[in-house]
């Protein structure tokens, strides 16, 4: 196991009629700016809670972060929040709302030109604005990291960043706030978790059995608990043993010490800023491609993640854990080819040609590049390839 440093400060509020605790969490005298999305939580009663929480304080709103939050869209917060000298934001929504809401944070004190620098040129961020977090939708994990992803229509670009200074103050997870989530949502939560976790996991022995189990362990849950939740939406149990699971799929923890590969990820994203597909929808696609052209290099841990998780004992193991991965996203109503979303090879060179222009390989042995990356991309065409 290779050394590590794990840092995550975020305070976790989870359970039933937890939001009520909003008007403790937050300092008083502090003017809040609350950000969330299309408007959902004003019809399942999310909205009324917060406001109830929040009464006889100092409150301001910005509405309309898209699930891919824009660029131009966060802008329009961060003049509010420099106009209006807001002191504290506070997500409410899914974790594309919060990953605006902590690229909002960062932008408010950007002295630059282009707060677009932060996540293109990996601009320095000295200081932030405090966020906290009432999230609605289990799947990215943002809600105890620090990262977050925003796209830019100007220039067809989905990117990422990372810093300490956007950590979430505290993140308020109550699962009946999952209750009326769509089918499609709550889908896609799965499968992102999922991703998540296989990210940091399949790559290549390193002597980390503790994290390797810890990472089994979120996927047997996900396996289990998902279906429940696409059968009985609100049952309580399943709802909140989904959302603990996929907080934990990306809060660090199962990642210190051991090597990750994330070209799912990069790939995905370049599906999302051309196509426009949702997240999740790229990460079913492209990963089941990606461990078909890299199976020799990740022949050991496939082995190891079909007999641990899918009970695969004999034979090619490393082909069946391939299949019965791209099954469970199937059994969960995602569609697993880019053929099904009638996208062809017209712009895999496009694709690659992107990822090389940002300067370094991919995947945990910087192995994959740009024909690399269109190899892959062939791999996710039609069905039976």
């Amino acid at each position: 196991m290779n050394n590590f440093t794990y840092h995550n400060p975020v305070q976790i509020v989870f359970g039933k009629g937890t939001i009520g605790q909003l008007a403790s969490l937050i300092p008083a005298g502090k003017k809040i700016l609350m950000t969330y999305g299309g408007g959902s939580i004003k019809q399942n009663g999310v909205y009324d809670q917060v406001k109830q929480a929040l009464a006889g304080r100092a409150r301001l709103e910005f509405g309309g972060i898209e699930p891919n939050p824009r660029y131009e869209t966060l802008m329009k917060a961060v003049k509010i929040c420099r106009s209006e000298k807001v002191d504290f934001l506070l997500s409410v929504g899914g974790g594309s709302v919060l990953d605006g809401t902590k690229f909002i944070a960062a932008a408010a004190f950007f002295e630059g030109n282009d707060p677009w620098d932060i996540l293109a040129k990996n601009a320095p961020i000295n200081k932030a604005l405090p966020i906290g977090c009432v999230l609605t939708l289990p799947a990215t994990g943002s809600e105890m990291n620090m990262f977050s992803v925003v796209s830019r229509d100007s220039t067809q670009e989905k990117l990422a960043f990372a810093n300490p200074q956007v950590f979430p103050q505290f993140s308020i997870l109550d699962p009946e706030t999952n209750f009326t989530l769509p089918e499609r949502q709550t889908r896609n939560g799965v499968a992102d978790a999922f991703a998540h976790v296989l990210e940091q996991y399949l790559t290549y022995p390193a002597n980390a059995p503790l994290q390797d189990r810890q990472a089994e362990a979120i996927l047997l849950t996900l396996t289990e608990e998902g279906p429940k939740v696409l059968k009985q939406p609100r049952d309580y149990a399943a709802r909140a043993n989904l959302a603990w699971s996929a907080t934990l799929a990306l809060n660090g923890l199962i990642a210190c010490g051991v090597p990750q590969d994330w070209t799912t990820h990069m790939i995905g994203h370049e599906l999302t800023a051309l196509y426009g597909l949702d997240h999740a929808q790229t990460l079913v696609v492209v990963m089941p491609a990606v461990w078909k052209h890299q199976k020799q290099a990740k022949a050991q841990k496939l082995a190891q993640y079909a007999e641990r998780v899918w009970g695969v004992t004999g034979g090619d193991q490393a082909g069946q854990a391939i299949a019965r991965t791209e099954q469970f996203f199937q059994s969960l109503g995602m569609k697993t080819r880019l053929s099904e979303y009638g996208i062809g090879s017209e712009r895999f060179e496009e694709m690659g040609e992107r990822l090389a222009r940002r300067g370094s390989k991919l995947g945990e042995h910087q192995a994959i590049g740009k024909k690399e990356v269109i190899e892959i991309l062939r791999l996710c065409g039609p069905l039976g390839a």
